[in-house]
């Protein structure tokens, strides 16, 4: 046994103090920096690992119609995700619930792809699972690790295909929008408007999504839902009151005429209120509000008859006859014509102009007529002359003016704009400078030619008829305040009233005539129009308003591809008859034809020869130039223009 001196051991009892004081002191100083300094960060590590965020998504605000009817709603409904974990627990979630919910092995690429992207987040399985699979579901929720059932609002529309251009719908955000500053602040799975009034007023339709909290075990199985935490309410949208008169928006598809492509637009024309827009064909926007069908969704992308295309804002169609009440309220503005003046050539089927002979709708011709006679009978060589009367450039300089090549300002996304030449500049672009005459103003003076309008920017114009010669904007939610004086046509109150007049004529006795039928309570203005169509059968148009003394209501239509018939009248007729309570029927059948008051293309009586100015007497030709100054006559270039073979436009889904 060794010795150790006395003193060595209390050195060697020392350094062992020493070494044990500085352990303690380590501990004392880890313990309170765990407890004290970082006890918040270590605090919310523990709840962390036991609690799982879960969003609460805000009910979106209701649409109503100007009379408190439902356009859009939320009604509850179920979703079904699995809580964020490691990625091969989500898989094995997947497996057990795949024979209960048909979840094939794209679906399943789908959520584990939406994991991916946001990891933080509960993975969304079934956006709207019905209560029979919510039941089998909760039956195996032991053997599901990580399963969240949550109820939520579901977007509905009651009125589903009736409205669906109107309302729009609603989908998912893309990452696309996302970057976009006004959807920044939506979360990776978060719903926003796509389209109609769901894109327009997202902004306050959307609300504010809230937050609450779940207790799960070390498993992943969800052990408390209530009380796990304190829950962030969701605020709700903002409600939305519009102008619609959707009983008047019901009776509209009612009598639309089944089958067939189209718009109606319905306005007051004292304020611009929207009371109706109708696009045919629609499609289901219910099948959108918790992710589309993938192959419903290939069915509306592929349909000849584009669906999702809204024809009473995204369609260009040359505005046939109905464009005659521009040129004559262009000539009546300008002091070239009364409302009782002649022209020079009286309509014996057709004006001969150059080396063309450019026809009358009306083959054996209208004989010697006024202004307001021509409106209507809807003469073209009346309007030939007229066009030849106000020449070129003054047309041109008074339409762009008036706003028919500009959108309306409707509130709907993706109002289109109507194509019209900005001035004479532009056959100089198309033809070559000096390679183009004047009778291009023929073409353009019967609608034809290088215009092609929108419904609702045409049923603007004869808002400005049909009130005191003012343009009222056209809008669907009341803005909050009135924005400038707007456009003035700049005629007389006399002149506005023959207008009027020659409108009820062409109802009473012209090329409308019959179209009011039994409402002989109701005096209807309007005017009917063809528009040639390049892609095949013509599209018919009739615009009217009633009543003609006091109007309230201004209707526009058009029908795609029509083939028989004289008037598309007889719909709008019942549209406005409806609105002004004289009808009552709900007539779902009626007889709907359109108008055949359009001439056809000019014809070429003298082949190889060039085009020659024959003045007409008393009428000064318009210097410019128009067609192509070639060896050989050609008929004038289509504008591009969109009717019911143009494509839909892209939706970012």
């Amino acid at each position: 046994m060794t010795a150790f001196h006395p003193h060595l051991v209390a050195r060697r009892l020392r350094v062992a103090e020493l070494v044990l004081w500085t352990a303690v002191a380590v501990l004392v100083v880890a313990f309170f920096r765990a407890q004290i300094l970082e006890h918040g960060k270590y605090q919310l590590q523990s709840e962390t690992n036991r609690l799982r965020p879960i969003p609460l998504p805000a009910p979106r605000g209701i649409i109503t119609d100007r009379n408190g009817k439902i356009i859009a709603e939320n009604v509850p409904g179920y979703t079904v995700s699995v809580l964020p974990g490691a990625e091969a627990t989500i898989r094995a979630a997947l497996q057990r619930i795949a024979p209960i919910v048909r979840l094939d092995s794209a679906g399943m690429a789908r959520v584990l792809a939406r994991y991916r992207r946001a990891p933080y987040l509960p993975a969304l399985v079934l956006a709207d699972a019905k209560f029979e699979v919510v039941s089998q579901l909760e039956e195996h929720r032991l053997l599901i690790p990580g399963l969240l059932i949550q109820p939520e609002p579901k977007r509905f529309y009651p009125d589903s295909a009736i409205a669906a251009h109107l309302a729009g719908d609603i989908g998912e955000v893309t990452e696309t929008e996302r970057a976009q500053r006004r959807f920044a602040a939506v979360r990776l799975g978060g719903l926003v408007g796509k389209d109609g009034l769901e894109r327009e007023y997202d902004d306050s339709l959307r609300g504010a999504d809230g937050l609450r909290f779940v207790e799960v075990s070390a498993l992943g199985h969800v052990v408390r839902e209530a009380g796990a935490a304190p829950t962030l309410a969701p605020v709700p949208g903002s409600p939305l009151h519009t102008t619609i008169d959707l009983d008047l928006q019901r009776y509209v598809a009612r009598i639309f005429p089944a089958g067939r492509r189209g718009a109606v637009v319905a306005l007051n024309p004292n304020t611009g209120e929207v009371l109706a827009l109708y696009s045919a064909p629609g499609f289901d926007p219910n099948a959108f509000a918790k992710g589309v069908d993938p192959e419903y969704w290939r069915r509306l992308s592929e349909s000849e008859a584009r669906p999702l295309f809204d024809r009473a804002i995204q369609a260009r169609y040359p505005p046939g006859s109905t464009w005659k009440l521009a040129m004559a309220a262009m000539a009546l503005k300008r002091g070239l014509v009364t409302l009782n003046s002649h022209m020079p050539i009286p309509c014996r089927g057709g004006l001969q102009y150059g080396n063309r002979f450019f026809r009358c709708w009306m083959a054996k011709g209208h004989g010697d007529l006024t202004l307001a006679e021509a409106i209507t009978q809807s003469c073209d060589v009346f309007f030939y002359q007229l066009g030849l009367k106000l020449g070129l450039t003054s047309l041109l300089e008074d339409a762009n003016s008036w706003g028919f090549r500009a959108p309306t300002g409707v509130d709907l996304p993706g109002e289109i704009r109507p194509d019209f030449p900005t001035g004479p500049e532009y056959y100089d672009r198309l033809y070559g400078a000096r390679r183009w005459t004047a009778a291009v103003t023929l073409n353009l003076a019967i609608g034809q030619g290088e215009n092609a309008q929108t419904l609702v920017n045409m049923v603007r114009f004869y808002q400005m008829l049909a009130s005191d010669g003012r343009e009222r904007p056209p809008y669907i939610v009341r803005p909050p305040a009135a924005g400038g004086t707007g456009v003035t046509l700049g005629l007389t109150p006399e002149q506005l009233a023959g207008l009027r007049q020659a409108m009820i004529s062409v109802v009473q006795r012209g090329t409308a005539r019959g179209a009011a039928g039994r409402f002989s309570t109701i005096s209807i203005a309007g005017k009917t129009g063809t528009a040639q169509n390049p892609h095949g059968p013509a599209h018919g148009w009739f615009i009217g308003f009633a009543p003609a003394d006091r109007p309230e209501i201004v209707v526009g239509a058009v029908v795609e591809f029509a083939r028989e018939g004289p008037y598309v009248a007889p719909l709008v007729a019942r549209v406005i008859a409806r609105y002004l309570g004289a009808d009552s029927t709900e007539a779902p059948d009626i007889r709907l034809t359109l108008p055949t008051d359009t001439a056809p293309h000019a014809v070429q009586v003298l082949p190889g020869a060039p085009d020659t100015l024959v003045p007409l007497p008393g009428v000064l030709p318009d210097t410019t130039r128009a067609y192509p100054d070639t060896g050989v006559p050609q008929s004038p270039p289509r504008p591009a223009i969109d009717t019911g073979h143009a494509t839909a436009p892209p939706r970012d889904r």
